[in-house]
């Protein structure tokens, strides 16, 4: 088992670092691959082309769950990662907008869209594939283990990116630092590459196939079969990707810019923020193993619609030690209600289609509501005046989650389909 947690959790961690690099170094792409222009609409079109990544994921939710359902779970793992690290390296060769004009940002949007097929198909499959592998009384605590690489890959990238903008000039950061966390990826991602190489298949993808159990077209079964799995894992996912983005990606951009602290600061919040949803993240995986994963995660989603409006508002404060009391108790929050959902998505779906199944599920959630997230917040403070205004869109996604929850039957204690 301890191999099979490294395999996954090091090429996981990997695929998000070369991801979240993008979200993380938001305000530097704006001026650099856009027309000059009102600074706001240079930062809608940068999150636009963030969100333009996640577009394409349900594409390759359907494209690698159907390698994962039909030739195994290593197989769309390993292609996954190397679909993520050659863009990533390439962001870090690109000419800006400077160079060569309206080619500069295309470049760019193309280079996300791989990103996103590839991210469509990497953390279905390493949720899958550690869950798989573990005992039924510890399902829960080992699929946290694919959410802490998660944020360990997160928290790469900020802490790479706050490295070099500490280390350089602001001037220097600017004009060629920013592209040594992205060319890091190439490397990182081979790494990655050779891990999930040497890694074993799944047992219970193993113990399918020799029954023939194994469905032959994966996406039409979990379509046809399983449409009320796959809404449940959608609403149920909303509190997971939209929160997520706007604390780990989101925030970033808006500690600098909307509550005017340094580019260091805010990456230093954000990987402190990173830090306490890693913890939260064991916390509730552990203890849903013994009470259950829907019991804590509607607890939590109930708390964080209570308080998130009256924590945002503190933002006005504008002084540093509440901005980081209020990032640190939206993450907890958070870390909170995510602990317990990969055992959830895996719990949901039978072996024949589970990969495919919960892929498209949560990877059209993260589409709809997670890629957009940074675009919506600029957005909304925009449009009403107010930092707080973002506190109602977290609130929406609480609601149907809860919703989407209070139908969910609970199979923690059950073995899997």
């Amino acid at each position: 088992m301890r191999k099979v947690l490294i395999s996954a959790m090091v090429g996981n961690a990997l695929e998000w670092y070369d991801y979240a690099l993008y979200g993380q170094m938001a305000l530097i792409l704006s001026v650099l691959f856009f027309p000059k222009s009102d600074p706001t609409v240079q930062l809608l079109a940068t999150f636009g082309v963030f969100a333009a990544g996640f577009v394409v994921r349900p594409l390759g939710a359907i494209l690698f769950g159907w390698i994962g359902d039909a030739y195994g779970r290593k197989a769309a793992m390993t292609i996954a990662v190397l679909m993520m690290a050659i863009p990533t390296g390439c962001i870090g060769l690109l000419p800006t907008y400077e160079q060569i004009g309206l080619l500069a940002p295309i470049l760019l949007t193309v280079i996300r869209l791989l990103q996103g097929l590839s991210l469509g198909g990497e953390f279905a499959g390493s949720i899958t594939y550690i869950v798989e592998h573990s005992p039924p009384h510890r399902r829960g605590l080992a699929g946290s283990a694919s959410l802490v690489s998660l944020n360990i890959g997160f928290l790469m990238g900020s802490g790479v990116a706050w490295l070099f903008s500490t280390m350089l000039s602001p001037e220097d950061f600017q004009s060629w630092g920013w592209r040594i966390p992205f060319l890091f990826g190439i490397v990182i991602g081979f790494v990655g590459f050779y891990i999930r190489t040497h890694c074993d298949e799944s047992p219970v993808y193993e113990k399918a196939k020799e029954e023939g159990t194994l469905s032959k077209k994966p996406v039409r079964e979990a379509i046809a079969r399983h449409p009320w799995e796959m809404l449940q894992a959608f609403g149920i996912y909303l509190t997971v990707t939209m929160p997520f983005y706007l604390s780990a990606i989101y925030f970033v951009t808006f500690t600098a810019k909307n509550l005017g602290r340094s580019m260091s600061e805010a990456l230093l919040l954000n990987a402190a923020n990173m830090m306490v949803m890693l913890v939260a993240f064991f916390v509730s995986a552990l203890l849903s193993d013994r009470i259950g994963r829907r019991k804590i995660m509607m607890v939590m989603a109930l708390l964080i619609f209570v308080t998130v409006h009256p924590l945002f508002a503190l933002f006005e404060n504008g002084d540093l030690n509440t901005i980081a009391l209020v990032q640190v108790a939206f993450a907890l929050m958070i870390g909170l209600y995510i602990g317990p959902v990969a055992a959830l998505l895996v719990e949901l779906f039978p072996t024949s289609v589970r990969y495919t199944g919960m892929a498209i599920a949560y990877n059209l959630a993260a589409a709809i509501f997670g890629g957009t997230t940074p675009m919506v917040c600029v957005w909304l403070i925009q449009k009403t005046g107010s930092n707080d205004s973002i506190a109602y869109y977290v609130m929406l996604c609480n609601v149907l989650s809860l919703i989407a929850l209070w139908f969910y039957k609970d199979r923690y204690k059950e073995a899997l389909r």
